[in-house]
């Protein structure tokens, strides 16, 4: 019963059988063949059965290893390997159906491999997942078949296998190598000079002859009846905070990946930036409740937690809550910190409901504002015309596009720093903006 179970016949076998039928039908006009069909019936039946007997006379005819990292990169291209090795003394015909990941929704397909008597064989298949969390490989089937090629033996392998797929740790490393490496200006990070003094306040001292008179502190000398002055030093390490809003407003998708999956492998890019530049990189998460807040710190494990906050984000992708967001901030971030907030506009009006608290978080910290151009609609508003639905459909593009660049022009009017970004660009921009601010000064 079991044989029966993972016995299958070949279309050879069928074409061979239609044959005979052929000659049974013949010999009722011709009777010369009836003779000639029975000779082809056994003989065909006698092929079966050696084909079973070398198909099946091996417990083990083949093994596969699949290959492949316990950890995957969001939004990368990813390898995976499968090695399948002959260990009978004949020549074998193998077709190889990967078990994939159910998120990949990727049709199963046959891999065709023919293998001499103990030969290796490696299949290799790549793929790019577009959300983060645990994939699950299933089981391979083998559809094995003997050089006589009328019957196919499948096997179950057994290869279960869970990877993690975590924010892009290969983009990370290669945003590394071009903001430290000389050739980076020409891979689209900007070189720029530092300018002026970047001093931090720390602590109040008696006047000595050549002290600067403009550290005067007036208040603590009324006090004192003596001369005190603020003694600065000089500010290394600034508090750099990666704001991201999980709401409905990132759940966009550009290229199968939604924007907020964008923002977190941003995030983990600029974060490990910021690490590197010797500043002090932590991590809020928001939507209508506050999620993740990590205080910024520059310690050796902080990039690890920041990687695996980042990978555990979820969102019901409810209305965003910028309320909660500023007490959160000022709760968690005491001192002047850099504050890039990953979100998105759709409107003026949407902008304009969260502007007031916008305003109130840059009155006291370096806000970075980031949101999303619309790809789709910049090639739908470009594309050639010729019908007047088409018309109606680029004014409408154009129309949502100004609407972007005008919410871009009220933060900036309002003293609020501005990204206004293709998804593609969204890392380069905003390391090119942290870049910016170090070097004037201005955390």
């Amino acid at each position: 019963m079991k044989l029966l179970k993972s016995l299958y016949l070949t279309r050879f076998f069928f074409v061979l059988f239609a044959g005979v039928v052929l000659m049974y039908c013949l010999a009722t006009v011709f009777s010369v063949f009836y003779f000639v069909a029975n000779v082809a019936l056994l003989s065909l039946f006698v092929a079966v059965i050696a084909d079973i007997l070398l198909t099946f006379f091996v417990d083990h005819p083949v093994t596969v290893t699949r290959r492949v990292d316990s950890l995957l990169n969001l939004g990368d291209m990813n390898e995976v390997a499968l090695e399948v090795k002959n260990e009978t003394s004949q020549r074998i015909k193998v077709a190889i159906v990967e078990g994939y990941p159910i998120q990949l929704q990727r049709r199963s397909q046959e891999e065709i491999a023919v293998l001499h008597a103990n030969e290796s064989s490696v299949v290799t298949y790549s793929f790019k997942p577009t959300q983060r969390g645990e994939f699950l490989f299933g089981n391979v089937l083998i559809y094995l078949s003997s050089s006589l090629f009328l019957i196919k033996r499948r096997i179950v392998l057994p290869l279960k296998q869970t990877v993690h797929v975590f924010p892009s740790i290969l983009q990370m490393k290669q945003f590394e190598l071009r903001v430290f490496h000389q050739q980076s200006q020409s891979r689209g990070i900007k070189k720029i000079r530092k300018i002026g003094n970047n001093n931090e306040f720390e602590q109040i001292k008696d006047y000595i002859q050549g002290d600067d008179l403009r550290t005067v502190n007036w208040k603590a000398t009324s006090k004192k009846s003596e001369l005190m002055v603020n003694q600065f030093q000089e500010q290394r390490s600034q508090q750099i905070y990666a704001l991201i809003d999980k709401s409905r407003n990132m759940q966009l998708e550009f290229e199968g990946m939604s924007m907020l999956d964008y923002a977190i492998n941003s995030a983990l890019i600029f974060s490990n930036i910021a690490l590197k530049k010797g500043d002090r990189a932590g991590l809020i998460t928001f939507s209508d409740k506050i999620g993740t807040q990590l205080v910024a710190d520059r310690s050796t494990g902080q990039l690890r937690r920041i990687l695996n906050l980042l990978y555990n984000q979820q969102t019901q992708f409810k209305e965003s809550n910028f309320e909660l967001l500023y007490e959160s901030i000022r709760q968690t971030v005491k001192s002047r910190s850099l504050l890039m907030l990953y979100t998105n506009f759709e409107s003026e009006f949407a902008m304009r409901r969260a502007l007031p608290i916008l305003k109130r978080i840059n009155q006291r910290h370096v806000l970075v504002v980031v949101f999303f151009q619309n790809n789709e609609l910049e090639e739908l508003a470009y594309q050639r015309i010729d019908t007047l639905q088409e018309i109606y459909a680029t004014t409408v593009a154009e129309k949502l596009i100004t609407v972007k660049v005008n919410i871009a022009k009220e933060l900036k009017q309002n003293g609020i720093q501005t990204i206004l970004t293709r998804p593609e660009d969204l890392s380069v921009n905003t390391i090119n903006k942290y870049l910016e601010l170090k070097a004037r000064g201005v955390i």
